[in-house]
């Protein structure tokens, strides 16, 4: 997410440079947890010693920049990326991004 969050920042400035303003943007996260840490002001002994890039999403949600929300594993497609996944969910991944395999006889 704080990596997302910056490449928000710098698209949102560039956009400015070109005079289009932007009210605030959409961060979609499989992590539940990493979207409490990012939206509750209140730290916890288990999280007393939190990242610098945990403090730079949360005041960036503290100040509207964007909002978070809660996608299911199963219908986040970049973890066709990012992970090694069983077959069935591998398969439903390729059919959303309409990927066809070229190398595939087509009868």
């Amino acid at each position: 997410m704080a990596s997302a969050t910056c490449e928000l920042v710098w698209l949102a400035s560039l956009l400015q440079s070109f005079q289009i303003s932007i009210h605030f943007t959409s961060l979609f996260c499989d992590n539940q947890s990493a979207i409490y840490l990012a939206q509750n002001q209140v730290f916890h002994e288990r999280t007393k010693h939190i990242e610098v890039d945990c403090h730079f999403i949360r005041d960036k949600v503290k100040e509207g920049f964007f909002k978070l929300f809660h996608v299911r594993s199963h219908n986040q497609i970049a973890d066709i990326f990012t992970k090694a996944l069983h077959k069935p969910t591998f398969v439903s991944l390729v059919n959303k991004m309409r990927l066809l395999n070229i190398h595939c006889n087509p009868s």
